[in-house]
């Protein structure tokens, strides 16, 4: 099955051409017009001018993909695009566009939802990835636990009751005067901290939440941070003071600790309430090497299968949704022309 994808969601513009059948599992082509030089100017995604953006690139992008796999709008048997969730007007650019092209072009429309998305990202790494498996996606928007029991159904069995993992990481970021996004720029600072032995230099709540839910919390953690650094700028008698370099790798460092750690503390809970043997790490913050790190050492311990994407898979990208294009269409999940686009799960018949 031949597949054409496309991605927007968030902030980046993307579009992919698959080759999936039994066995076979291929990206053609993959390509993704970033949008973070125009949002670092503001600190963050700004949906307005993210929604327009897409507009100007996705022919472009698309016809890209296409040149790039050798292929033309003929050799495609499927259109799978991202319908939920995101940005609503970043969600609508692609979807409606998606939709002109299989009108056009007679081709049948497979809508993807985002997260799932993600999770897919690990068939193309892992031929042999079969349901059922738990998934860990953790990105700007979701920190969550999924039983996967088909590759088209997925259930929640823990998530975040307030902010996610990235959001966190990029709040803390910018509060530090670390380069938009924060995430990176994090990583690497926390690298220095953990080398320079200053991964407890702070104590920080954990996100894990206190119950025997597997369910974790990012607001309470995110605020001691911030509220970290504000204390420790006023007593250098300047709010806008840059931090001393070894504070800096402490607060990155410590931060970065009890993300990982509460992050694996539910992931092993899940393990014994649901006899996890197959796990995958997807999303965003997947890239995040400490999180990959402490996920692997955690799955290793437990005896648990663990599949992670390579980085160019972690991020947003249309690989991944052709990926999952592929299963829902073999479920004959397919759209007609009256397919919308949603902000949220609860919104767009996730399971």
């Amino acid at each position: 099955m031949r597949i054409l994808a496309i991605e927007s969601s968030c902030d980046e513009t993307a579009a992919a051409v698959l080759e999936m059948d039994d066995g076979v599992r291929a990206v053609r082509s993959s390509v993704v017009a970033s949008q973070v030089d125009i949002h670092a100017l503001y600190g963050g995604v700004v949906p307005e001018i993210a929604s327009r953006a897409h507009i100007e690139s996705i022919n472009s992008v698309v016809t890209s993909a296409l040149s790039e796999a050798s292929v033309t709008m003929a050799d495609i048997d499927v259109i799978g695009v991202t319908y939920a969730p995101g940005l609503i007007g970043s969600l609508l650019v692609g979807v409606s566009f998606a939709k002109g092209l299989a009108l056009a072009h007679n081709k049948p429309l497979v809508p993807v939802n985002h997260i799932k998305g993600h999770a897919a990202a690990a068939y193309l790494v892992n031929p042999e990835l079969h349901a059922p498996f738990c998934a860990l996606i953790v990105s700007g928007g979701h920190t969550s636990l999924y039983d996967v029991r088909t590759p088209t159904s997925f259930y929640e069995i823990g998530g975040t009751r307030d902010d996610a993992a990235g959001e966190a990481f990029d709040k803390v970021g910018r509060v530090m005067g670390l380069p938009y996004p924060g995430g990176a720029a994090m990583d690497k600072l926390a690298a220095q901290g953990f080398a320079n032995g200053r991964g407890e230099m702070f104590s920080f709540p954990s996100p894990a939440v206190p119950d025997d839910t597997l369910d974790y919390s990012f607001s309470g953690l995110k605020t001691a941070v911030i509220n970290q650094i504000h204390t420790i700028r006023q007593k250098l008698g300047d709010e806008h003071a840059p931090l001393p370099e070894d504070v800096r790798e402490g607060i990155a460092a410590s931060f970065t600790r009890v993300v990982v750690d509460g992050v694996c503390q539910k992931l092993r809970r899940a393990a014994e309430q649901y006899g996890i043997r197959e796990l995958v790490l997807a999303g965003g913050v997947a890239a995040n090497s400490h999180l990959r790190a402490g996920v692997s050492k955690t799955a290793e311990e437990l005896g648990i299968r663990l599949t992670v994407p390579p980085l160019s898979l972690c991020g947003d990208n249309a690989a991944m949704i052709g990926a999952q294009a592929y299963f829902e269409a073999l479920a004959g999940n397919f759209a007609d022309s009256s397919l919308n686009a949603y902000a949220s799960d609860e919104n767009a018949a996730f399971v």
